[in-house]
């Protein structure tokens, strides 16, 4: 495999350092690859910028029907982008057949319609005197990392709202996940998109990711992955000003009231807090329950848990695979034993399994209790599929227990009182509140945090905010030499 795609061609790296794609779910080796480095960053950079003036000025139902095309040509090739995913990823086959595939393709098909509706202000004779406009224009060469729990999603997020804004972009996708960003990339070059508006380089973080962040002639950088590598993201961005999009951690609350359908709540808590095997910035990570239903809510959440199936990410009846990497389950685990040693209760899970599935880095649905509020578990994100529970009593508690940690990018409440419910949407703080849900998402709403959980919003018409800068044309429509506002300036001569 090469590790760029770059002006329509592949083209292999050239960093001198190579690395392996390792299915997670065995240890076996998928691809190895020489990285990319500075020079592919290089010529991807001016490969986005040749390509910026032909594409910026495109009519946008050029720019749409190329999408449309994109995701025509996905979807022609469904079943090996679900192959690839689950192979890099380990990730089960229902979640890349019925969830990361579709939705990244349905994301495509939404933005060649959002491509022609940028919106903007009405045109006005504002002070009776001038007509103002607003122009919505692009930025210019994008460069965006995307981390390796949705590589194609998150590639998806990262190129669609750039592109069909009129920009050019550079990506790079994580070296350990970079298949289905290869793949898509193919499929841009095969949609018509023209050679140079979507790049690839598949490279080492403090390498290739360093210098695209860093690189002069990049306009704009966008980031999905840890809060800590994002602050890096900013500094690097910094240096010349760069118009910045940061996706970051996450550490989301479920809160769950006394008055809530306690089956839903459970059933709920379950699929948030798993969903690729908890690898999910927005995943249910604190249960939050009032104290009437907290002992009933463990005892069923914890059954149910316990009923997962672990394993085979090929076998349809796998409920969650393997973590990324046996660095990933050695972390996850590091913060569950040290979690236990603090005096917490691990009531289902907590270790790593032997056997079979000790081929893979696996860990199991995991349900903890009795921590508390300020320690390490519920403070900080594990990224696994562990899910703290804890009670709170008043309504006014348990809105503050769950605004109590850095991040703020998704969050749910769980209620039958709609006032309650009301409540919770308005006083929760994060990007995304969902009201007896958590994780649906859709093409055509906004995805982005608050705090420490980033700034800017993926998906929808939304994202257009991050990826053009607006433009305000005022025009006189008097025809008069002498204006009376020039009386402020200078007296009549």
């Amino acid at each position: 495999m090469d590790a760029a795609f770059i002006a329509g061609k592949s083209q292999a790296g050239t960093s001198g350092k190579s690395g392996d794609v390792i299915n997670p779910a065995n240890g076996e080796i998928v691809e190895t690859y020489e990285y990319a480095g500075p020079a592919e960053v290089d010529a991807a950079v001016q490969a986005a910028r040749d390509a910026y003036p032909g594409w910026s000025s495109a009519a946008p139902v050029e720019r749409s029907e190329a999408l449309r095309a994109l995701a025509d040509a996905m979807q022609a090739r469904a079943e090996e982008y679900v192959a690839a995913e689950t192979a890099q990823c380990g990730k089960p086959l229902r979640l890349s057949r019925d969830f990361d595939v579709p939705g990244s393709i349905d994301n495509a098909a939404f933005f060649s319609g959002a491509a022609r509706n940028l919106d903007g202000k009405a045109s006005a004779e504002w002070d009776g005197t001038h007509t103002s406009v607003i122009r919505r224009e692009p930025i210019g060469v994008v460069g965006s990392i995307a981390p390796w729990n949705y590589p194609l999603q998150m590639a998806m997020w990262k190129v669609l709202p750039a592109i069909a804004a009129g920009n050019t972009i550079v990506l790079k996708p994580a070296e350990i996940t970079p298949l289905t960003t290869i793949m898509l990339a193919h499929d841009c070059a095969a949609a018509g998109i023209p050679a140079g508006v979507v790049n690839v380089v598949a490279g080492a973080g403090p390498i290739a990711g360093e210098a695209l962040m860093s690189h002069p002639d990049v306009n704009m950088v966008s980031f999905t992955g840890s809060t800590a590598v994002g602050k890096r993201v900013m500094e690097l961005a910094t240096a010349d000003l760069k118009r910045v999009h940061l996706e970051l951690g996450g550490k989301a609350p479920f809160l769950v009231f006394d008055d809530a359908d306690l089956d839903a709540a459970v059933q709920g808590a379950a699929a948030g807090a798993l969903i690729n095997t908890g690898q999910d910035c927005t995943a249910a990570t604190r249960a939050y329950i009032q104290r009437p239903l907290y002992d009933a809510f463990v005892e069923q959440v914890s059954d149910l848990f316990a009923q997962i199936v672990i394993g085979d990410p090929l076998d349809d009846s796998t409920d969650i695979g393997p973590l990324i990497s046996r660095k990933q389950q050695e972390r996850v685990a590091g913060f569950v034993d040290r979690a236990r040693q603090d005096g917490a209760t691990v009531r289902v899970g907590g270790q790593i399994p032997g056997g079979e599935l000790a081929r893979g880095a696996y860990y199991p649905a995991t349900i903890i209790t009795d921590a508390a509020q300020d320690s390490e578990i519920v403070q900080s994100e594990v990224f696994g599929p562990v899910l703290v529970v804890l009670p709170f009593d008043s309504d006014d508690e348990g809105i503050a227990l769950a605004n109590d940690t850095p991040y703020g990018l998704a969050a749910s409440a769980w209620s039958t009182d709609v006032f309650r419910t009301l409540r919770a949407q308005r006083e929760m703080q994060a990007g995304c509140v969902w009201i007896n849900d958590h994780i649906p998402i859709v093409s055509e709403m906004p995805h982005g945090g608050y705090k420490q959980s980033g700034f800017g919003k993926d998906m929808s018409s939304y994202s257009f905010e991050e990826y053009t800068q607006v433009k305000h044309v005022s025009q006189d429509i008097t025809g008069q030499t002498d204006k009376e506002w020039h009386r402020t300036i200078f007296s009549k001569k």
